[in-house]
């Protein structure tokens, strides 16, 4: 039964997100052992030959964001990942964001697991200088978030019904914004994995997920490489601070800086 990732990958005005999927694929590869399928508009086959399938896809904008590290507003090309389902090419799939750099073994473990769909339900500022309160949930009613970063799924009956699930949320999105109460207009994977996940388990949040927290960077702190080891620099109160880490995959919501990663590590 084949396993194997997918990373959806759209550039916009000022992000090249197959340049930051390509560079994380080759970590998939590398750590996890498994091969790596893209799904792209881009033509561009040099920057392609890295991933082992190249699955073709229009664009489909959740509508646009303001990016705190790039100080601009994009395209926000994020509303195929419902169709992860139909579109992968594997039988077991890791979905991961183009952005969620896999820096370790971890998630290996997932793969002998009986479950038919997991994602993590918590994530965490690696800095520890925020405690994600507002993250961790949404809404009116601070309903929990379940994070679309990275998803494992099977081709089963359950997996169907959460992807169909997250199909009619995002065809319904500003009903599920009524009914949910959050304010962001901007469609988001998280929201409708939530959902989906929370009405397909009758809204008892007995939900299965991967065990542990997401280790994220925000995008107001900066990120370099040094070697295998990673840096963040950041400000509390206004001090200057920074933290080491290796070996472990984060989430690094700075694309600024992850672009800077990539360019001094390919050279």
């Amino acid at each position: 039964m084949s396993t194997g990732a997918l990373i959806f990958a759209f550039n916009n005005e000022k992000i090249d997100y197959v340049k930051i999927a390509a560079w994380n694929a080759a970590r998939i590869q590398k750590f996890l052992e498994i091969p790596v399928a893209v799904v792209t508009d881009c033509q561009d086959a040099n920057k392609l030959e890295i991933f082992d399938k190249v699955i073709y896809a229009d664009a489909q904008a959740g509508g646009t964001r303001y990016f705190d590290d790039i100080k601009d507003t994009v395209t926000w090309h994020n509303a195929t990942r419902v169709d992860a389902l139909s579109l992968t090419p594997w039988e077991n799939t890791l979905v991961v964001d183009a952005d969620y750099i896999v820096n370790s073994v971890s998630l290996k473990h997932i793969f002998t697991l009986p479950q038919d769909f997991l994602c993590y339900k918590n994530a965490y500022d690696i800095c520890g200088k925020n405690d994600f309160a507002g993250m961790n949930n949404f809404g009116r009613h601070k309903f929990p978030m379940h994070w679309a970063t990275v998803m494992w799924f099977k081709k089963s009956q359950v997996s169907e019904y959460i992807f169909d699930c997250m199909q009619m949320v995002r065809s319904n999105y500003s009903h599920y914004r009524n009914i949910y109460g959050f304010s962001e207009t901007n469609y988001r994977n998280d929201y409708a994995l939530s959902i989906a996940l929370s009405l397909i388990n009758g809204h008892t949040q007995k939900i299965d997920y991967i065990l542990g927290s997401m280790p994220t960077v925000l995008p107001e702190d900066s990120i370099t490489l040094d070697g295998s080891e990673y840096k963040v620099d950041y400000t509390v109160d206004g001090k200057p601070k920074y933290i080491k880490f290796s070996n472990i995959d984060v989430h690094i919501m700075g694309k600024s800086y992850l672009e800077k990663i990539i360019e001094n590590d390919i050279r």
